[in-house]
Formats: C-alpha cells, structure tokens, sequence
C-alpha cells in the first residue's frame, strides 16, 4: 500500500506591532490565520499577544530567569519555525511595543537566531514601508531571515476600502498578495529546516 507523502506543518508566530483593538495591522494577522486554514497548506499560524510583556528591564532577570510572562513568551518564539510580523509605521520606524518584544526574546540567548521571517503592514501612503526597512535591519543583528519578495505594504486609507469597521481585511486583492506572502514564507521556511 503506496502512503502519500505530507509535507510537515511549520508553526508561526505571529505578532503585531499595534495594541489597539481595531488595527489594520492585527487585521493582517487575523487573513492571515483564515488564509492559513483555507489555502496556504502545511502551516499553522498562532497569534502571539505582545500587550502583556513589561517594558524591557534587565533588573527584572534574575540568577538567569525571566518574568513568567516573558519566558512564556520566549517559548513560543523558540517553538515557532518562523514569524510573521505585522506593524504600523510610528516615526518612520517599528512601535515601541513590537522592538520591546523583540528586545525581551533577543535576551540570551537569543530566541530569534536561524528562523525565517516575513513582514506586512498596513498605514497611510507608504503603507508602513520605513517600518519595514528598519525592522529588516534589526533582523540581521538577532540573525533572522527575512523572505525578501512578495513585499506587502498596504495603503489602508486609499479607496477601494481595505479593512471593515472592526479592522478586518475584506480586500479582495490584498488578500490574494496576502496569500503569497504567506506561501512564500512556507516554501523559505521549509528550505532553511531542508526540508525541501
């Protein structure tokens, strides 16, 4: 009897860069979990809650611990194959909350080191494209690997409507580039494992 070959189920953690309930950015997030359910086969996303973590304070590591919640958090990341961020542009860079996590995982050791990564985001004219640049710069530093093509910056403000009053991406389009994004990361993650 001929056993048909399944390609193994990579996990994500996602993260997003904006704590306000009706984010455009979380919205992003949130296709991308249905999108994951329904399309992109072999992946599993889990949306990491980054509202908790306290801000940065090595005085808060002790004999080599961290907070609970931190090291929660620390785990999933360790667990995760890959990670997908989604993050407004504030200042033409990352949110404060989003460089707080990455700083709190980057903690050694270092949790990010040899995962694949992809970014979208969702603003106003460059769609969150600085934010983008910047935070590919920091990856090279905790030595992530950013998928470099599809790039996904969004325009939320320019017609036709992008997001729904709740926050959620209800744009055909860009759920089709959401998507490729998506398979793109699935195929650069199950390369660095060699698993493809």
């Amino acid at each position: 009897m001929e056993t048909l070959a399944v390609k193994p189920a990579i996990k994500v953690a996602a993260l997003c860069g904006s704590l306000r309930k009706g984010s455009f950015n979380r919205g992003l997030l949130r296709s991308a979990i249905q999108l994951s359910k329904e399309s992109v086969n072999g992946m599993e996303i889990e949306y990491l809650d980054i509202s908790p973590l306290p801000m940065l304070n090595t005085d808060l590591e002790v004999n080599g611990t961290f907070p609970p919640v931190v090291e929660a958090f620390r785990q999933k990341i360790l667990q995760a194959d890959s990670v997908l961020f989604a993050s407004p542009e504030y200042n033409f860079s990352v949110t404060g909350p989003l460089k707080n996590a990455i700083d709190w995982a980057s903690r050694p050791p270092n949790c990010w080191a040899d995962k694949a990564a992809a970014i979208v985001s969702a603003g106003g004219s460059f769609g969150g494209g600085r934010a983008q640049y910047h935070l590919r710069q920091i990856g090279v530093y905790l030595d992530l690997h950013f998928i470099n093509k599809p790039e996904f910056y969004l325009n939320a403000f320019a017609p036709p409507a992008k997001f729904d009053s709740d926050g959620n991406l209800i744009d055909p389009p860009s759920k089709e580039r959401l998507k490729e994004v998506l398979l793109s990361l699935l195929a650069f993650t199950l390369r660095l494992k060699g698993q493809c």
